[in-house]
C-alpha cells in the first residue's frame, strides 16, 4: 500500500510540474506536431505517409497494355 501511495506521488509530482510548464509558456503556442509542418522535414522533402501515397499514385500513372502481355 506503501508503494502505491509513492507511485501516485510521483505521478501527480510528475503532472504538477507539466502543468507549471504549460501554463508559464511565454508564447502560448505549441509546435505543431504534423511532419509536414516541420522545417527539417520540408528541406528532405518527407511528408506524412498519406500524403507520400498520394503523390506517388498520381506519379505512375502508366496503365497496363493487354495488347502486349
Amino acid at each position: 500500500m506503501r508503494q502505491l501511495v509513492i507511485v501516485i506521488a510521483l505521478v501527480a509530482a510528475a503532472v504538477l510540474l507539466l502543468a507549471v510548464g504549460v501554463i508559464l509558456r511565454k508564447d502560448h503556442t505549441f509546435r505543431s506536431q504534423h511532419i509536414a509542418e516541420n522545417q527539417r522535414m520540408r528541406e528532405n522533402k518527407i511528408h506524412c505517409a498519406t500524403s507520400q501515397d498520394r503523390e506517388a499514385r498520381r506519379a505512375d500513372t502508366r496503365k497496363i497494355n493487354i495488347k502486349k502481355l
